[in-house]
């Protein structure tokens, strides 16, 4: 766990891998959650016996955007900031899927603080390249420049 206490500490770290989280295995009853929740509920995803059949990947994936949600419950494992006000999720640059998670899967997040700005209302703009990781798999499942705000 990476801990920061100041804006001073961030702005030092940055181009800095801030190390990775714990793995977590993505279960089916996950998937089904996440889909009745979202509304996504295509078959690749929660019917399993058709995805067995009918899929190119032998079985259920996990949803994209159920792999991107998981990255503040990863993150809180990675890094945290402490003494700040606030902070919120400012958006994205980038998000790719580069790879599909089957069902059980276990992935991890690597995380990389790659630019700290000053905003005119004195708080901090975090650029932190994420990169979700499935065991034992050659191509990461999410690739993506993630932006938040920091107030001290």
């Amino acid at each position: 766990m990476r801990v920061f206490s100041s804006a001073d500490d961030l702005k030092a770290a940055v181009g800095e891998t801030l190390g990775a989280s714990d793995w977590l295995a993505v279960t089916q009853e996950r998937v089904n959650q996440f889909g009745a929740a979202t509304g996504d509920n295509q078959w690749i995803h929660v019917d399993v016996e058709r995805a067995q059949a009918e899929s190119p990947f032998g079985g259920p994936i996990v949803h994209g955007y159920l792999t991107l949600s998981l990255l503040p419950m990863f993150g809180a494992q990675v890094y945290s900031i402490e003494g700040a006000k606030m902070g919120i999720n400012y958006g994205s640059n980038r998000v790719r899927f580069p790879a599909p998670v089957p069902v059980g899967a276990q992935i991890r997040l690597l995380s990389t603080l790659t630019d700290v700005a000053d905003i005119k209302d004195g708080s901090l703009q975090l650029t932190v390249e994420q990169i979700v990781e499935i065991k034992d798999a050659p191509k990461p499942a999410l690739v993506a420049e993630i932006l938040s705000r920091v107030a001290f």
